[in-house]
């Protein structure tokens, strides 16, 4: 009993404590994890002499109107050798078409692949892909979604380009398009802020995602992990799972060129955005271990450090310099870091929203998360 009232004055000061241990935590990510990428020179790939002959490769399923906007885009690349594969995913509207129209125009650049439905078999992306890489004529793969559009016609050169003999990964960035609204900001957000990680941890020699929407690798790297079959259970994880199990230390390169950039509409409600990341939060339970921990804990200590925050101003109201200088110095890590990366992320404009967003963010992300961690649906739309 005696050490425990000697203890009792001290109690009050155990946030405090908890509070330094979380805010020293979260700038070793701000600082020498996300750091590298805000120091990154931007490197391009495009006036490389080495140019391989590439197969673009896009799973669509109910998307005529994109197709019919975004894929004279990809399709009138300027690259010297390359085909376009349209795997068209049982769709039940006019994408086939569409696609027959595109084929009479561009002979020798498109092929498309029809999968038909089947009344005992449900299709997933990781089949449709799977059905367009067996169909590729090239090594070098380049993969994007059909509501993409490349920033500029050197889009394949500069994905391209980053290929050498060592490097069978190339990890791109694709930002969404920019649209009124606080659901835009939040999702422009979380998208890069997610690839500020994966880039910066891929700088790292530790690369553990890349998303599908912009991302290269080759065929016999494909073939020779067996492809998606370790988790074709899940209903995502063609991209982030297939670098997760397949990246090493050599074999990654990235590419964050403005014109590297493929722009991808994003979802318009919540419940949509929410489906959206429930699909993500799935597949990411077969990271390795060692990523899932270091995610976790950059996550966790982020929540824990408003937690703790909040904790410290109540029970200490008389130190409220304490808590408000801990979030200052975070928030000031965060902006000298994350302006250098936002102008390579092109999301300048969300420098002003950090505060809001930053919160926004973590406790939506570990909610989501949350509840979906465990789900196995494996629609892919």
């Amino acid at each position: 009993m005696l050490e425990l009232e000697q203890l009792t004055p001290y109690i009050p000061y155990i946030p405090l404590a908890i509070l330094g241990i979380l805010l020293l935590i979260q700038l070793y990510y701000i600082l020498f994890v996300y750091g590298k990428l805000a120091v990154q020179k931007v490197k391009p790939y495009q006036d490389n002499s080495e140019k391989p002959p590439v197969s673009v490769i896009i799973s669509a399923f109910n998307e005529q109107d994109n197709l019919s906007e975004f894929l004279p885009i990809i399709l009138e690349q300027q690259y010297p050798r390359f085909e376009v594969i349209v795997v068209n995913d049982c769709s039940s509207d006019d994408s086939q078409w569409v696609l027959k129209e595109f084929v009479k125009k561009y002979p020798d650049k498109l092929r498309v692949i029809e999968i038909k439905e089947h009344i005992r078999l449900k299709n997933t992306k990781k089949f449709t892909l799977t059905m367009g890489i067996k169909g590729a004529q090239y090594e070098h793969l380049l993969f994007t979604d059909a509501d993409c559009q490349p920033s500029s016609s050197n889009w394949i050169s500069e994905m391209a380009g980053a290929f050498t003999e060592e490097k069978e990964i190339i990890i791109g960035y694709s930002p969404y398009f920019k649209f009124p609204g606080f659901l835009n900001k939040v999702i422009r957000f979380e998208t890069s802020h997610t690839a500020m990680s994966y880039l910066s941890y891929a700088i790292k020699r530790n690369a553990y995602m890349a998303v599908g929407r912009n991302l290269a690798y080759k065929k016999s790297l494909f073939f020779k992990s067996k492809g998606f079959t370790k988790h074709m259970h899940i209903k995502s994880g063609d991209d982030d799972l297939f670098v997760n199990q397949n990246a090493n230390r050599k074999n990654v390169n990235i590419t964050i060129h403005p014109d590297a950039h493929v722009y991808s509409k994003p979802k318009e409600t919540w419940k949509s955005y929410y489906r959206q990341k429930a699909r993500h939060a799935g597949a990411s339970v077969l990271y390795k271990g060692r990523h899932k921990r270091m995610l976790a804990t950059q996550l966790i200590s982020a929540l824990l450090f408003y937690v703790m925050t909040l904790v410290c101003l109540i029970m200490n109201p008389y130190l409220w310099f304490l808590p408000l200088g801990a979030y200052i110095l975070r928030l000031l890590s965060q902006l000298i870091i994350f302006s250098s990366i936002y102008r390579k992320l092109d999301v300048r404009d969300l420098l002003l929203w950090l505060p809001v967003l930053d919160l926004v963010y973590y406790f939506y992300i570990c909610l989501n998360g949350l509840f979906n961690r465990r789900k196995k649906e494996i629609a892919w739309k």
